[in-house]
């Protein structure tokens, strides 16, 4: 049985602009090492103890072949056990890239390993190898279910897609969301290829499983599949060349998901990943495996640090609200321009005085205090959220003129006559707001209380609130208990360090200002002004009504 697409207009390949298949490098393919394919294939359940000819294996964006090659030895070694002849192999593989070159190089790795493993004539070998490779789309192209799915599936931002195909890619999988890359398009379009009792074993960048863009993703998975396990490989190397993937290994089948495994790989080396597959097979084994026995629902991110993390965060979330639950405590992103050397400027730079606005930048920040270094942004908005009449302001536009840059932007493009604007709106008002900033990549939360000087640039997110003397609330978001919270949520950057996104701050769970002691207030504000995290830490826990905190692994940088 196949999926039903809509039958599309052809779209060529040629309407692909970007060079990665599979790795997230420009130029050719990054291959998963050997050892890390045999654990994919082994989460998969593709065994040699299995009649693997009866089942139907498929790679998407297949390469050079990784998985195939691999999956090939072993249904060559089950066909022998079980007693069928090379002919009855014919339906049960199948790799599928868009690459005509690897689709020749795959071919041709299959027939070797034919001749050699599995001592079958040439002209066998040609029709086999020939069926089981097909160079197409495999978004677009009609295939039949499979009863197992393998593979790496390529890492391409949905902005490197020509816009034709991205509208037909976006037309078909709900999980294109927002600014998602291209691997989630192939994880939902193989999960809907599954046969019954089907199974999914991607190794795959993990940023989907709590990003925003991961949503539909997530919410298809826990609706209508059955997640069994996940392997965290963020400190690892899996792949035969150095690739900032931030990677993971997941297990998906149909029905509904119960109990989940998680894994995690220190090194991924071939001891490790062995130790792992000896744990599969249920052999005595050193693997670092635990257990959920419940899941997530919904599109709700998924937190992987550990069964009891997730029962201490679960606690803390039904007891307290979210940041912006009070309506009247925001969480922001700075400025983006498009082109920072035009628009941040100095106050020597001819342009009239009510274009500039005090800016603040991530560099200005030292052990919570900022120092002003003179910067403005250049404000092209009026009061009215309108471009401003660019003639009225003769400065401005003799400084805009000296940037070609400033036109070749894609935002200036979209808008000829506001070409000129910068990416985001300038709100002049903010900068008289005190606001908390908070850096977007730090190896933890590092607060500075701006009294109300400055516009934030876009490396800085900020909390607003007329509900909170911002010093008290600045005290609880330093510690170690508002930290838990990113950190259970975030993208875990190599090094350690961590994503402070707005999605991730706006999941901290915050007590009531009312709800807190005077004194403990008042504590909190002083150790905030003094940076005295040992004491924001302790008096954290006591706004909390917690004794202790669970260890958590991060980089403090908050000193």
């Amino acid at each position: 049985m196949q999926l039903e697409l809509p039958v599309a207009a052809p779209l060529s390949a040629d309407l692909y602009d970007f060079g990665v298949r599979s790795s997230g490098q420009t130029h050719g393919v990054v291959l998963t090492k050997p050892h890390i394919v045999d654990l994919v294939l082994d989460l998969a359940g593709y065994t040699e103890d299995r009649d693997l000819a009866t089942l139907r294996l498929l790679e998407p964006s297949c390469g050079t072949g990784a998985f195939l090659i691999r999956a090939l030895e072993r249904l060559l070694t089950s066909a022998q056990r079980h007693g069928h002849a090379a002919a009855d192999l014919a339906p049960c593989l199948l790799g599928v890239d868009i690459d005509a070159a690897h689709c020749t190089a795959t071919r041709e790795a299959l027939a070797t390993v034919l001749h050699v493993q599995g001592a079958v004539d040439a002209d066998t070998a040609r029709g086999l190898v020939a069926g089981w490779v097909r160079q197409a789309d495999f978004l677009l192209e009609p295939l039949p279910t499979a009863d197992i799915v393998v593979g790496n599936p390529p890492y391409v931002r949905v902005e490197q897609i020509a816009p034709a195909l991205q509208a037909e890619y976006r037309r078909r999988f709900e999980s294109l969301f927002d600014r998602a890359d291209l691997y989630v398009a192939f994880i939902e379009r193989a999960l809907h290829l599954l046969a019954p009792g089907g199974i999914l074993s991607f190794i795959c960048a993990d940023r989907w499983i709590s990003n925003r863009y991961g949503a539909p993703l997530r919410q298809l998975v826990t609706d209508r599949f059955r997640l069994f396990a996940y392997v965290d490989l963020h400190q690892a190397s899996p792949f035969e060349a150095e690739v900032i993937a931030y990677p993971s290994i997941f297990g998906i089948g149909t029905g509904r998901t119960e109990r989940v495994l998680m894994g995690r790989l220190e090194t991924a080396t071939a001891e490790e990943c062995q130790e792992l597959r000896r744990y599969l097979r249920g052999e005595a084994s050193r693997a670092d495996v635990a257990s959920y026995d419940t899941w997530f629902s919904g599109a709700a991110p998924w937190v992987t640090s550990g069964p009891e993390h997730l029962r201490l965060l679960r606690r803390l979330e039904a007891q307290f609200e979210t940041l912006e639950a009070d309506g009247v405590t925001r969480v922001g992103i700075g400025v983006a321009t498009g082109a920072d050397a035009a628009y941040i400027v100095d106050a020597t730079t001819g342009v009239e005085a009510d274009r500039l606005v005090p800016l603040v930048r991530r560099e200005d920040l030292r052990a919570g205090r900022i120092e002003n270094a003179g910067r403005f942004v250049l404000n092209t908005f009026g009061d009215d959220g309108r471009v401003v009449d660019l003639g009225a302001f003769p400065g401005l536009a003799a400084h805009l003129d000296q940037f070609p840059t400033v036109r070749a932007r894609h935002v200036a493009k979209k808008n000829p006559t506001g070409w000129f604007r910068t990416i985001d709106r300038v709100y002049p008002e903010l900068v008289g707001r005190p606001k908390l900033l908070i850096p977007d990549i730090a190896g933890s939360n590092e607060v500075t209380f701006d009294a109300g000087q400055f516009h934030p640039h876009h490396n800085l997110y900020f909390v607003t609130s007329d509900a909170w003397d911002l010093e008290v609330l600045g005290g609880l978001l330093s510690s170690k208990v508002a930290l838990f919270f990113v950190w259970s949520y975030a993208v875990k950057m190599r090094g350690g360090y961590l994503r402070f996104q707005a999605q991730y701050l706006r999941r901290i769970r915050v007590p009531s200002p009312r709800s807190l002691r005077a004194e403990l207030s008042t504590a909190l504000r002083d150790a905030f002004r003094a940076r005295d995290f040992a004491a924001l830490d302790a008096l954290a826990l006591e706004a909390y009504g917690l004794d202790a905190l669970i260890p958590f692994d991060f980089v403090d940088t908050r000193g």
